[in-house]
């Protein structure tokens, strides 16, 4: 069977990456604000802001959403595979969510590991959903 390989469109990344940042943000407004922010309270206690800095915050989305276009969104947009979308994103999001959480549990005396399972999981599910919807965004964009 050939596979058709198709080339995006500066639009279509740029809606797609519109498209996955705002996904990122929504969902993680709606994880942190609503879901699992007193979960989130409960294990890191005083290590928490009371509010976050919202520069770090921004830089973050805004490169991460880049990861997921570059890694997952482009290479899915190009296989015409929203599954690739899904699998490619929600396995980057497995690794750097669990590189970030394994290595709190590695070398700081109180991550919990509850919480460190939780995180990855969740950052498996959201980069793939926020992946997901960015290639859906980008492939209807053509």
């Amino acid at each position: 069977m050939l596979s058709t390989v198709t080339s995006p469109t500066g639009k279509q990344l740029l809606i797609a990456y519109g498209a996955a940042l705002v996904a990122m943000l929504g969902l993680d407004a709606i994880w942190l604000g609503l879901l699992m922010g007193s979960t989130y309270q409960a294990y890191l206690g005083d290590l928490m802001l009371p509010q976050p800095r919202l520069i770090p915050a921004a830089l973050f989305y805004l490169l991460y959403s880049s990861g997921l276009l570059v890694l997952g969104i482009l290479p899915a947009l190009r296989a015409q595979s929203w599954r690739q979308a899904a699998c490619l994103c929600g396995l980057l999001g497995l690794v750097a969510y669990g590189t970030y959480d394994l290595s709190n549990l590695a070398t700081l005396k109180a991550w919990p590991p509850m919480l460190a399972a939780i995180d990855i999981c969740w950052g498996a599910a959201l980069s793939a959903c926020a992946g997901t919807l960015g290639y859906f965004a980008g492939s209807r964009s053509a």
